[in-house]
Formats: C-alpha cells, structure tokens, sequence
C-alpha cells in the first residue's frame, strides 16, 4: 500500500506537491471514484488508478552499473555538447548518476530512475563507501597519511579518508582510499590541501558494487546487488524494500 501521491510521483506523472493539487482538482479516480483525499492509498496489486480517466501506471525502475570512461560528462545534458553518460546508455526512459564523477574520472557509476534509491546512497547519514585509486604526482608520506585519516579541513567542515593502503610494494604514489564522503572533488581537494596533485583517479567500488565490465561498458544490477545495498546501508528502516524492476 502506498499514499496516493506517493503512488502518482513514482509514475512519473508530476513531483508529490504537483500530484496533490491534481488530486485536490479532482482529476485522479481509483476504481472509477474521484480520490480528493490526500491520505487515500493505493494497492498497486488491486486498485486501478486514472488521471483524467487515463489510466495511471507505476513506470519501470531501472538500477544501472556503468563503468566510466574518461572525457565524459556526468549529467544528463551539457550545453557544450560534450559526451554524457546518458548518450552512452541510449535509453529512453529518464535516467541520472548517482552523485557525480569528474569529466577525466574514470570507474564505477550508478544510474537510476528511482529517487529514493539515489537518496538512500547519496544520504551522508548512511555513510555509504566509495573506495578510489589514486596516482599522485609524488610518495604519500607516512605523516600525511596519518593527516587524512585523522581529517583535514576543508571549507566548510573537515574531512577525512577511512582508509589508505598502498596496492603496490615500493609505490606510494598509487594510493587506494575509502571515504563516506560525496562532496564535490572531495578525494583532489584533500590531497591538494596538502599540496599533491593528483594525476588519476579511479572509483573501484561504491557501496560494494565493482566495476566487473570493461570500461565504457555498462550493465544492470542484479537484483542481489539492489536487495544488498537496502539492506545495509538504509538506516531508517532496515525492514523497507525498494520495488524494483531490472530490465531484460
């Protein structure tokens, strides 16, 4: 059972503000009756819902992995015409990044059309992980090191990594880093703060999904990924479902 606004905005139909003045005007039926109610709900199983007496349909959810290539934009439009992630799905239906990863940042991309799975990762009070790898210009030094775990002040807050390791003997140059944090150029602000340039940067993983697929490349979420990252990083309500529906 859903609120019957709820229900209209996760059709696509209009934001749940929108969809209350259309059920305040009158315009919305469920099995035939005009709903003025903003507390009615809907069972999606049962009821048969109508906008204008034309019917009114959950729209297809779609949970994306894509694999980031470089010099592609993360949005869903850009007004320099530059490639987008969206020109490399070439899908119809209205799709967009979770977060975002820079123009020449490369690795795991999440894509959806479902809001409240985007909040849910995006939420800092959900302390989802994005692991990175990272090419400095020079060695990470071990007191720097112990710098970025401890925090390190960025405008308007500090900010920190939660891990650092080093995946290559006698490299400290190539730095593999997990934070929560999703701020805008969060990883190169850090190290600039500490004056390292930072050449590359990888995602590996966001809330434990890898990049299996080749980059460029993109595929969908399997409905154990999906059900895994609900399960451990919704902290309001661990017992709540996210409806999904993967594509064929």
């Amino acid at each position: 059972m859903v609120r019957i606004n709820k229900y209209l905005a996760e059709c696509g139909i209009s934001s749940r503000r929108k969809s209350e003045e259309l059920i305040l005007q009158g315009r919305v039926a469920v099995n035939d009756q005009i709903i003025k109610s903003l507390s009615f709900y809907v069972d999606e199983n049962k009821d048969s819902v109508t906008l204008d007496a034309e019917p009114v349909k959950r729209k297809r959810n779609y949970y994306i992995l894509m694999n980031k290539p470089r010099g592609v934009i993360t949005s869903t439009d850009d007004e320099k015409n530059r490639k987008t992630v969206i020109d490399i799905l070439n899908i119809k239906e209205r799709i967009y990044p979770v977060g975002r990863l820079d123009y020449n940042t490369t690795g795991v991309l999440l894509l959806t059309n479902d809001g409240d799975f985007s909040q849910l990762l995006t939420h800092p009070g959900n302390s989802v992980p994005r692991e990175y790898e990272v090419k400095l210009d020079r060695d990470l030094e071990s007191s720097d090191k112990e710098k970025l775990l401890a925090g390190i002040w960025i405008p308007p807050r500090k900010g920190k990594f939660n891990k650092i390791s080093f995946p290559k003997k006698n490299n400290n140059k190539i730095v593999v880093i997990e934070c929560t944090e999703g701020r805008n150029h969060f990883v190169k602000k850090l190290f600039e703060a500490l004056d390292y340039r930072v050449n590359s940067l990888h995602r590996t993983s966001y809330a434990g999904i890898r990049a299996d697929i080749p980059v460029g490349d993109h595929r969908n979420l399997t409905q154990h990924e999906i059900q895994h990252i609900i399960d451990n990083y919704k902290k309001t309500n661990r017992k709540t479902r996210i409806k999904h529906q993967t594509k064929k």
